[in-house]
């Protein structure tokens, strides 16, 4: 289906393209074109032993990112959808890429780099044969705050602008263990340099390992859910991550990837007896180590331990002694819900995918404003002119300009009022039953007459000569999205 977003600004891509000054400015704007037309790139970033690359597996479903401090680690790596295994290695101030061989002897990718150091290498792009990396490209990044200056900095380049170049991830996932004065450093300085240029990042937080804020507990996924509701609730960091969503990474991949054998394993400590499991569970230390009548090895404890950590092991044993679960397809499913992933995955989906086409336009507008910004291209005021017109005439870009505006205070609005606009605008998923603030489920005609009950608010507001300049901006793009709600479902006469 014809999209005149994105064909116009592929034609005006490919029309500065042909009259680009320079091979570099070309190159980019052959690089914008096609970026338009791929998949969304998703940049995993937090700080060091965050748990990205744990995440980065549970979200594939396969263990591909290695999650130890190996040489790879420190190097951004791309993961891409491809027709067959493939690793390529950029070198720094090269453009072109050198295959390499590759192993998984220990279950990760290990990359053979060749003669060169990890400090010599641009990026590393892994190409596989998954379904789950169709509609997003991930690009899992070194660690920030390493004790390596120049680690650190691999990952700002990504995220962020670099010698006035336009960032080269379109959204970010945020992992944090709790909120520490550089999480919110590091996510303001990335937000102050796409503001610049007219980019605002797409961030969502993720409250990594969860499952240590609640100490383990059985309800230790309830107490992180209320520190992100708490972190959520805060206005500096709402305007920078408006979704925080607790997970434990570690739990999510053993579930997504768990084995009959291990169910075996778990079931025996279920069936065991309560009081010496119950002993056994207390800590680590005493699961690993202490001698007891369970019919488990210390080699099957630690096992266990690795794979699922201490809350995993507790609450695997409960669901399967309470009857919750009867085998190790019941425990996966119950586990990756309880382990925060499916609600991650519907973030992603809500926050990112549905609204992927407008990211990545905002993305190529960068690219091509930046270079006829510094003159790279004939025609350039022709150029400018078209872009400005296109800007300004999509809808889309009114409303992620007017959502960072509303996040960043700049909309003044009655305090009821602020959700729903951040709702209509977009900024809890594109579809019609999440701007509206209905169930996913609403009938067409619920979504109507929601519709309808808020356009004539939004219209009083926009026409009301005591709202300020920007509430009007923001009020008429509000009634245009809800015009648009009604006229799509408004039924069409027979």
């Amino acid at each position: 289906m014809a999209d005149p977003l994105v064909d116009n600004l592929t034609a005006l891509l490919d029309r500065a393209a042909s009259g680009a000054r320079t091979e570099d400015a070309r190159l980019r704007l052959v690089d914008a074109r096609d970026r338009l037309a791929g998949p969304l790139r998703l940049a995993i970033a937090g700080k060091v032993k965050a748990g990205k690359s744990t995440l980065l597996n549970a979200i594939l479903g396969d263990e591909l990112a290695p999650t130890d401090a190996g040489e790879c680690t420190k190097i951004v790596t791309w993961y891409r959808e491809g027709t067959t295994p493939q690793v390529t290695v950029f070198p720094q101030e090269r453009d072109e890429g050198v295959i390499r061989p590759w192993s998984r002897e220990s279950g990760a990718l290990e990359v053979d780099l060749g003669e060169l150091e990890a400090g010599e290498v641009d990026r590393i792009e892994v190409d596989w044969p998954t379904s789950k990396l169709r509609e997003l490209t991930i690009l899992d990044t070194p660690g920030i705050a390493s004790i390596s200056a120049d680690i650190s900095a691999r990952t700002q380049r990504v995220l962020a602008a670099d010698d006035g170049r336009v960032p080269v991830a379109d959204a970010v996932l945020y992992l944090m263990r709790h909120t520490h004065a550089s999480d919110v450093r590091f996510l303001e300085s990335f937000h102050d340099d796409e503001l610049a240029h007219g980019t605002p990042m797409n961030s969502v937080g993720v409250l990594s390992r969860a499952d240590e804020i609640g100490a383990c507990r059985l309800d230790a996924m309830e107490t992180a859910d209320r520190i992100a509701r708490r972190y959520e609730a805060d206005p500096r960091l709402r305007r920078l991550c408006p979704v925080i969503v607790p997970v434990n990474g570690l739990l999510a991949f053993a579930a997504t990837t768990l084995r009959e054998v291990e169910y075996a394993m778990l079931a025996t400590l279920a069936r065991s007896e309560r009081s010496e499991v119950e002993q056994l569970l207390l800590t680590a230390d005493r699961f690993l180590h202490r001698s007891s009548g369970v019919l488990l090895t210390e080699i099957e404890r630690e096992h266990l331990m690795d794979r699922m950590g201490l809350f995993g092991v507790r609450m695997s044993v409960e669901l399967i002694r309470a009857g919750y679960v009867t085998s190790a397809i019941e425990l996966s499913d119950e586990l990756i819900q309880r382990s925060g992933l499916d609600r991650l995955r519907s973030v992603l989906t809500r926050q990112f995918e549905q609204r992927s086409r407008v990211l990545k336009a905002r993305s190529a507008m960068a690219v091509l404003a930046d270079v006829l910004r510094n003159d790279g291209c004939a025609d350039r005021d022709a150029l400018q002119t078209a872009a400005e017109q296109l800007s300004a005439s999509t809808h889309e870009f009114e409303e992620v300009r007017l959502l960072s505006a509303l996040r960043s205070g700049s909309i003044e609005v009655r305090p009821e009022r602020i959700d729903e606009l951040d709702r209509l605008l977009g900024g809890s998923g594109h579809s019609a039953s999440a701007r509206l603030g209905l169930p996913d489920d609403a009938t067409g005609e619920e979504i109507r007459a929601s519709a309808l009950d808020s356009l004539l608010t939004w219209q009083r507001l926009a026409e009301h000569p005591l709202s300020s300049r920007q509430l009007k901006m923001a009020a008429r793009a509000a009634t245009r999205t809800l015009e648009g709600l009604v006229a799509a479902y408004t039924p069409v006469p027979s």
